[in-house]
């Protein structure tokens, strides 16, 4: 038998919330989403992450009709764990006074129909300011994610059997988070360890960095599922020592340097190819998926301090 949980699991986000003001080359149709996915796939991703957009406007909407289409279409094509984002203060237009049940709304309607496996779920709330907002003297925005947020999103992720996945923009969500998800009773979540050389939350991408947060993992989540990613970073020098230590990998042009010139497609060949010579295995979507919901868990399971 294949040992699935030494393989490892490339992601791509496809767009992410900057418009193509920020990053041109993003997919905003259906279409171009769910040609880009698909292509993606075939390179080596295992699973896409998406932003929906109205493509009047390009700006991102969370619709839950058009997550179903983008879904279907590339899941009808390709092998591979597809999940939508949910809006947030700050990063995108969202309704003054939302709450959490609006934010979750089109994550709920999918996990019904059975068409998301994992959820975007940030475990905490931090400033998020660009080095060339500083320059300019222009003040940031707050990246806010209450705790009854965070639980509302936990407690669908728990009804439904889907797996939370963490962004860590500062080393106190993964604190947060894994104490949330023993309390609630999750399904794994999935930790992904933000860095960033434009914005000014977390650590920079560099060794000292992976070190602290692989620190902190091993003391209040022990055997998790990891991935390495980020804004406005590149996260390609530290494949070889996250492949190395066990983790995984996201790429594409939610999380590359803004203005960045490849493409979703040549950016996971890139990642595929650095992965595969420094002695990674590619996961397909289903070994991720058998991954998720067999050692780690028992791993997990015997360090729950609750």
């Amino acid at each position: 038998m294949i040992d699935v949980t030494q393989k490892t699991w490339l992601e791509v986000g496809l767009n992410g919330p900057w418009t193509r003001a920020k990053q041109p080359g993003i997919p905003v149709s259906v279409e171009e989403i769910v040609r880009q996915g698909i292509d993606c796939v075939k390179a080596g991703a295992a699973i896409v992450h998406i932003h929906a957009y109205d493509e009047s406007t390009g700006q991102q909407k969370d619709d839950a009709e058009t997550y179903k289409k983008i879904i279907t279409e590339i899941r009808s094509k390709v092998d591979a764990i597809v999940y939508p984002t949910v809006p947030a203060p700050g990063m995108n237009r969202i309704a003054e006074g939302s709450s959490a049940v609006d934010r979750y709304a089109h994550i709920e309607e999918l996990a019904k129909d059975g068409l998301v496996e994992w959820t975007v779920l940030d475990p905490g709330s931090c400033n998020i300011t660009h080095y060339d907002q500083l320059k300019e003297d222009r003040p940031g925005y707050v990246y806010l994610n209450h705790e009854a947020d965070v639980r509302h999103g936990l407690s669908i992720a728990r009804q439904y059997g889907i797996h939370p996945s963490y962004a860590i923009y500062e080393p106190g969500f993964i604190r947060l988070g894994a104490s949330l998800h023993w309390r609630e009773s999750t399904p794994d979540p999935i930790y992904r360890l933000m860095f960033s050389s434009g914005f000014t939350f977390g650590f920079p991408p560099e060794d000292f960095s992976l070190t602290a947060y692989l620190n902190l993992l091993d003391k209040v989540a022990p055997g998790c599922n990891w991935m390495a990613s980020g804004l406005d970073v590149d996260i390609m020098p530290l494949i070889p020592r996250v492949v190395a230590e066990g983790g995984h990998i996201r790429v594409g042009l939610e999380d590359a340097r803004f203005g960045c010139e490849r493409t979703n497609l040549q950016l996971v060949e890139q990642a595929a190819e650095i992965i595969e010579k420094c002695g990674g295995d590619l996961a397909r979507g289903s070994e991720v998926r058998i991954a998720c919901s067999s050692e780690k868990l028992e791993a997990l399971a015997a360090n729950n301090p609750f």
